[in-house]
Order: structure tokens, then sequence, then C-alpha cells
């Protein structure tokens, strides 16, 4: 049996005004159906943000109840090493390297026993809840219910650290159910962004189009795959989509970004009988005209939540090199810098994706 020391080095939430470097937390005890892992790294989510920020999503407001239960530990973008097997755990050794999805489900709601797993009911998701803490700290307890993942040894760490997040981008770009005469506008191209560029590129639709505020990043995803890239502050981007479709507008768009301006946009771009997949996490309200939708376009407006079933073939294909990964994850910072690794995860600098190492 490995000697697991006591207490760990964690950022801990203790409120949502309250989150603290704690040097000497106490480590999860691993019980007979866990597995412990010593984690390598754990990236920074526009989630644990927006979280951090007291996004009322996370902590409440006046129409809708806290959901996070403080104290916790954020983080669920992470990668580890198997440091202890509980007494029950078979098929996983001492060593390994895994990944789980972010959600871990009950298995006995109506979602669960159907094969929704990803909307369970309960809803219990690593690094929002005490039970369930996130990777933001030294070791992280996978529960008997977890979904658990190989990943390569020999995959470089920062590769590795996509794997949550382009699982998440690979989701959303299924459920826009990309054809070959699709002409696709991708609203963001922040990591989510440009997991979705390098894996919608596999569907091969007729022209990708990515939109984003920051060249560096727009740059980036005509890197991975986009076959135009325009910039909303420096072109009228609907007056340009208007134009290359005959005044019909994208087939698909995705919303990627957050930020309410992006939504408005895409349903302006939108042509009628379109398809509009939503995927963000908004740190505000959004207002829309709704007859836009039903009384004059007639839409399908789709969600993407999580990323069910798609660890597997985001791991196969990130290792051989299908899925594109190089620079994203653009600036690492130890768990003592935790503030810095916030700052810079805003996207206000212009980076990718941020981590946190260990």
């Amino acid at each position: 049996m490995n000697q697991i020391p006591k207490t760990m080095k964690a950022l801990v939430a203790f409120s949502g005004t309250d989150y603290r470097f704690v040097p000497e937390y106490p480590t999860p005890v691993c019980g007979p159906d866990d597995i412990l892992l010593k984690t390598e790294g754990c990236g920074v989510c526009a989630g644990d943000t927006k979280c951090h920020h007291g996004a009322a999503m996370f902590w409440g407001d006046e129409r809708q109840p806290s959901w996070v239960q403080p104290p916790f530990i954020p983080g669920h973008e992470f990668v580890g090493i198997v440091a202890q097997l509980g007494g029950n755990v078979r098929g996983y050794e001492i060593g390994e390297r895994l990944v789980a999805d972010q959600i871990v489900p009950c298995g006995e709601c109506r979602f669960c026993k159907d094969g929704h797993y990803w909307m369970c009911q309960p809803h219990e998701i690593f690094g929002f809840f005490g039970r369930l803490n996130g990777g933001m700290a030294e070791y992280i307890r996978l529960p008997k219910k977890a979904v658990v993942h190989r990943v390569p040894k020999d995959l470089p760490l920062d590769a590795a650290l996509l794997i949550e997040p382009y699982s998440c981008s690979k989701h959303c770009v299924d459920r826009a159910q990309i054809g070959c005469e699709d002409i696709v506008v991708l609203s963001g191209s922040g990591t989510l962004g440009l997991g979705m560029v390098t894996y919608a590129k596999l569907r091969h639709p007729k022209k990708l189009i990515v939109l984003d505020m920051l060249d560096n990043r727009l740059e980036k995803a005509m890197e991975f795959g986009a076959d135009l890239i325009w910039n909303p502050s420096k072109v009228d981007v609907v007056q340009e989509i208007m134009a290359l479709t005959d005044g019909y507008g994208c087939d698909i768009y995705i919303e990627a970004t957050g930020h309410p301006s992006s939504v408005v946009q895409g349903m302006q771009m939108i042509r009628k009988l379109g398809r509009f997949v939503e995927f963000s996490v908004f740190g505000a309200p959004t207002t829309l005209d709704w007859s836009i939708i039903g009384d004059r376009k007639e839409l399908d407006v789709l969600g993407a939540h999580l990323s069910p079933y798609c660890f597997p073939f985001v791991i196969e294909n990130i290792a051989d090199g299908t899925l594109k990964t190089a620079g994203v994850v653009s600036r690492s910072f130890p768990l003592e810098k935790w503030e810095d690794a916030f700052e810079y995860a805003s996207g206000k600098h212009g980076d990718f994706k941020v981590a946190i190492k260990f």
C-alpha cells in the first residue's frame, strides 16, 4: 500500500467570495470502492472562473437556488496517476494514468437508466461539491460511479489536459449534425472552440467559418482547419455571411463565446430552418427576440452539455495527432499561483487554455 500523506496542497472555495490556497488540507480518503489519483495537472475552465466570480448559475440569486456545496476544491479538467486503489476495485493498477468524465452519474434516475447519464438528475460533478472535490489539489478521489478512462502514459501533459474540454467540444459538434453541404459558423475560438474546429473539420463541411474578437485566436483556428476567419470588431460578420450565401444565411451556427451579443449575432445570420447550437456558460442573462426562432425562421435550437461517450474517441485521436493540440495550453502555473491562473484563464490576455500543474 502506497503511503499517502494526511494533508495536501489544495485550492478551496469556502464561499463565492472566499477562495483560498490551503497548504495542508485533508487528503481525501480512498474508500473500498474508490481510486485515489495523484494529480498531474488541471485545466482552468470558464466555468471555474465564472463560479469564482459569483455567477448565479452556481451560487444562486432571487430566481434560482445555490447549486454548489462549499467548501469544495475546483477543477474538472484533471489528469492523474493512480496512487491508491480501494480493496473492491478491480481492473486498474497503481501507476496507471486516468481521466474521468466531469459528471459522476447516480445510475438510478430516469436519465441514467435510459443511457443519458450526462443529464443525471442529481447532477453531481467534480469541482463544485465537497464530496466530489476537483483536481486543483495534489490528490483527487474517484468514487465508484465515476466514468473513468485510461490515458497513454507517453501522451504529453499539455495534450492530456485537453481530453476533457475536447470531449465537450466533440459532443457540441455532434449535436450540430454537420453535413458536407453545410456552411457552418463557429463563434468563439478559445480552447473549446478550437476543439470544435479541429473536430468539425473531420465532418467536411462546405465552409467552416470561425469568429473571434482576438486575432491570435483566429490565426490558431485557421491553423486547426477553419476555411475563413472573421473578427466582428473589424468586419460586419452578418453582412459577410449574407454575401457568401446569396442572402440566405449560414446553415449552422455554434455559439461558444458565452457573450450575449454572440447569441443575437447568430440569430441574425442563420438561415430559415437553420440549426443553432448553444454551448457556452453565461455570466449574465441574454435578451433575445424569440419570434426569430419560431414565427420568422422556424429554427432548431439545441443545447450541448458535457461530453457523453466522447472520451475514448478524443483520447485516441489526440494521441495519434488527428485532433490538433499544439499550442493550446498556452500558460501554466503552480497551485500557489492560482490567482494568476484564474486571471489569465479569463482570456483577457489572449491565452487559450491555462493550466495548474503539480
